[in-house]
């Protein structure tokens, strides 16, 4: 049931992140798997700084970071 979570909070993050990166998104549906993607990297990004987060809203936090974070790099070779 965890791992049906972490998509569901995943696709959310993705749906965020999309609207945070005005013009940076890709559409609906890569935006949404970035989230999920970005989730990962959200995590192991605050792993690196020693901040850890729990609870829905903090996963929520950690995947939407990671997510904007991978538009941002994805955007970078979109150009």
């Amino acid at each position: 049931m965890g791992f049906i979570w972490y998509i569901l909070i995943g696709i959310v993050a993705g749906y965020l992140a999309g609207k945070i990166m005005r013009g940076g998104g890709f559409g609906i549906v890569v935006n949404l798997l970035l989230g999920i993607v970005g989730g990962v990297l959200g995590g192991w990004v605050f792993g690196l700084l020693g901040l850890s987060t729990t609870g829905i809203v903090g996963s929520l936090v950690t995947s939407t970071v990671g997510a904007v974070l991978l538009l941002w790099i994805a955007s970078l070779f979109k150009k």
